[in-house]
């Protein structure tokens, strides 16, 4: 009878601890995903903010090249007016799709699942998968 309370008392301590050992797991792993996540959101951040300033770059630079450069590019070649603006719209054009082209491979580049955690969530599973199984043998 001392014998099955001995047992008892050792199997409920096992199993305190791995509850005790899991609860700390779940709250590292909160942990590591915030962290994660900070750490996405500034990079996030940071390609959202040059996307911003290559709208405005865009819109800015655009309009006055459209206005100055036109007109000096018809005047200067001789030729219409529309001619010039043509041309300084598709140089326009192209230093504002490069500029979109770099800050959209940056915001692509931003992951949004935390893979550290998710791969710490799963090595802890097989632990308390293998802690659990192993006690009932």
């Amino acid at each position: 009878m001392a014998f099955e309370r001995d047992r008892d008392v050792s199997i409920a301590q096992l199993v305190g601890g791995i509850v005790s050992d899991a609860q700390v797991l779940v709250r590292q792993e909160i942990a590591l995903a915030r962290q994660e996540i900070r750490e996405e959101l500034g990079q996030a951040k940071s390609g959202a903010i040059k996307l911003a300033i290559a709208g405005g770059v865009l819109a800015v630079g655009g309009l006055l090249l459209i206005l100055a450069l036109a007109q000096g590019v018809a005047a200067l070649f001789g030729w219409p007016t529309w001619a010039g603006y043509a041309l300084v719209g598709v140089l326009a054009a192209i230093v504002g799709g490069v500029l979109l082209g770099t800050a959209q491979k940056q915001l692509k580049a931003v992951n949004t699942v935390p893979e550290k955690t998710v791969e710490t969530l799963k090595e802890n599973v097989e632990w308390i998968k293998d802690r659990t199984t192993s006690d009932k043998t």
